[in-house]
């Protein structure tokens, strides 16, 4: 009975032994998201990667919806928002706890289809709404969707909302078109009413498949690819006008950057793999880069003097230098990569 008693304690304290090394071991790996954190969506795996820009280790894989597109991460860099796109048709956006690495819940963005690009402003997620030929807002606040405006046109995709939440930009790519939507004190109709607000839309014509696009860093200009003639549109956004249009040979043009100082610009090509790059200054190119098969979304980084650029047809992330314009490395997220965003907690 003593032997079977002592044995029994042998195998009790081996036990526990294993199950706290197990544990140490777990703890060990398991690797908390950094204040600054590169997210990028992998369309094919369903997932997002938590990316160490430091190291380029992936830090984790979150799973997302069947057609991520487009990433965002809220002013405090606690929660990415995920538009789910499905061509048009879906109308999902999964919200993210970046801190626990897990999803939280799904906004059901109905009326609006096909949420495609997104960004956080003054507390709010903006959307494009494809599908539905519109742009929404969703509060995080209140848990539902507070705002939304029609474009009336075809394709309403790309977006860019200015810091004050004032003035919304967005590329509409079948009609050849760009919105621009202000936020406007109009008069009152009669004497006596007070003024009210109301949004306002300018269209530009641009060229039919003008899809990525970027503003200038000092808000002075809006450069535009068009995918089907390969030219850019520059619009002057005081004028609120087509200020000149650039015959640059970039067919099948996907995502277009500013880089952090301004000075320029890069273009994805999806059909040729190509990376344009064009100084904005003489609006002339400088060079090309064969990355791969074919390239879309495009991240820059301020901090460390580099572009991130997902080369979905390729599986992988080609990241660039700056100084240099060279690819340095890849870093694998997933099988099709494409929308990147940073997340910077405060």
């Amino acid at each position: 009975m003593k032997n079977i008693q002592s044995r029994m304690f042998r195998l009790t304290v081996i036990s526990v032994f294993i199950v706290t090394l197990l544990f140490s071991i777990t703890a060990c790996h398991a690797q908390s998201t950094p204040g600054r954190a590169l997210l990028a969506l992998s369309k094919a795996n369903h997932t997002l990667a938590i990316v160490d820009p430091a190291t380029l280790n992936i830090l984790a894989r979150i799973p997302v919806g069947e057609d991520p597109h487009e990433v965002v991460a809220s002013t405090d860099g606690k929660t990415a928002y995920v538009c789910i796109y499905g061509g048009g048709s879906l109308h999902e956006i999964n919200i993210i706890d970046l801190v626990a690495q897990k999803p939280l819940t799904n906004i059901d963005t109905r009326p609006l289809f096909g949420p495609h690009d997104i960004t956080f402003i003054n507390g709010k997620a903006w959307f494009t709404a494809e599908g539905s030929k519109a742009v929404g807002r969703y509060d995080p606040a209140t848990g539902k969707l507070d705002w939304s405006m029609g474009t009336g046109q075809d394709r309403t995709h790309m977006l860019h909302v200015t810091a004050d939440g004032k003035i919304i930009y967005t590329t509409n790519v079948s009609s050849g078109t760009v919105s621009i939507l202000s936020d406007t004190l109009v008069a009152p109709p009669f004497p006596g009413a007070k003024p009210h607000e109301d949004w306002m839309q300018t269209v530009i014509h641009t060229a039919r498949g003008s899809e990525g696009f970027d503003v200038s860093p000092d808000g002075h200009e809006l450069w535009t690819a068009s995918s089907e003639d390969g030219s850019i549109t520059i619009i002057d956004l005081a004028a609120k006008r087509q200020s000149a249009k650039v015959d640059a040979k970039v067919n099948g043009a996907n995502r277009l950057k500013f880089t952090p100082d301004g000075k320029m610009v890069f273009i994805s090509s999806l059909q040729s793999g190509e990376l344009t790059i064009y100084d904005v200054a003489t609006r002339k190119e400088v060079k090309r880069l064969k990355l791969g098969k074919g390239a879309a979304g495009i991240l820059m980084d301020p901090v460390g003097t580099r572009a991130f650029v997902a080369c979905s047809a390729d599986n992988y992330i080609a990241i660039i230098d700056l100084k240099t314009l060279e690819v340095t490395s890849h870093l694998d997220v997933g099988g099709v990569p494409d929308g990147l965003a940073w997340s910077v907690q405060q």
